[in-house]
């Protein structure tokens, strides 16, 4: 298992939700689309509709995988309960609109209006899940392997190559600007340093 993730769920999850949603959109603009693109559109939605359902069954599996490995305390385990309860429905439906569509397919039916409206529908619980799983990661923080730490409006730290780098508010930036504007500059010893020829500066 790679170690910037703790399961592979994050990875296939993604290909789960956009050729199942690229499914969704497909089937609903296709009427209104015009030959020769309407039939290349159906086309394309079906295959997306396969695919993304045969890639779900991975998925899901891989999200069996982390509800029951990531660590977690009581409110994530609610919330991931929550997604995982959304996420079966969704395979559910999604598998079942595959098969209906490859049924059809191949006795060489048309999917109508009823199959629509369903992949629809399978498509918002397949939003809801979606946004659930986005809850339990950035709201929960399960599955991530470090936090960054809050050090308040404005903070400065260095990087691994040892500059430093000095995060502030704008507003801190215009009243840094303010205060050296009112300051008197004084460029007295800029011409012996000038005759030194001295190249060395600070990092």
């Amino acid at each position: 298992m790679p170690e910037i993730i703790p399961n592979f769920h994050p990875i296939f999850v993604h290909f789960t939700v956009a050729l199942l949603s690229l499914s969704v959109v497909l089937f609903v603009v296709t009427p209104f689309v015009n030959p020769p693109l309407k039939e290349q559109w159906q086309t394309v939605a079906r295959w997306a509709l396969w695919f993304g359902a045969g890639i779900t069954i991975i998925t899901g599996i891989a999200g069996l995988h982390a509800y029951n490995t990531v660590a977690h305390d009581t409110p994530s385990h609610l919330a991931m309960t929550d997604h995982r309860n959304w996420a079966i429905v969704a395979i559910v439906l999604f598998l079942a609109l595959a098969a209906w569509s490859i049924i059809w397919v191949r006795k060489g039916r048309a999917l109508g209006l009823v199959f629509v409206v369903c992949m629809v529908i399978a498509g918002v619980v397949l939003a809801s899940t979606a946004w659930r799983g986005g809850e339990v990661v950035y709201r929960y923080g399960l599955g991530v392997m470090s936090l960054p730490k809050a050090e308040g409006e404005g903070h400065s730290h260095s990087h691994g190559n040892g500059e430093g780098d000095d995060h502030s508010s704008s507003n801190s930036v215009d009243n840094t600007h303010d205060d050296m504007s009112d300051m008197e500059m004084d460029f007295s010893g800029m011409d012996e340093m000038t005759n030194d020829g001295g190249n060395e500066h600070e990092h």
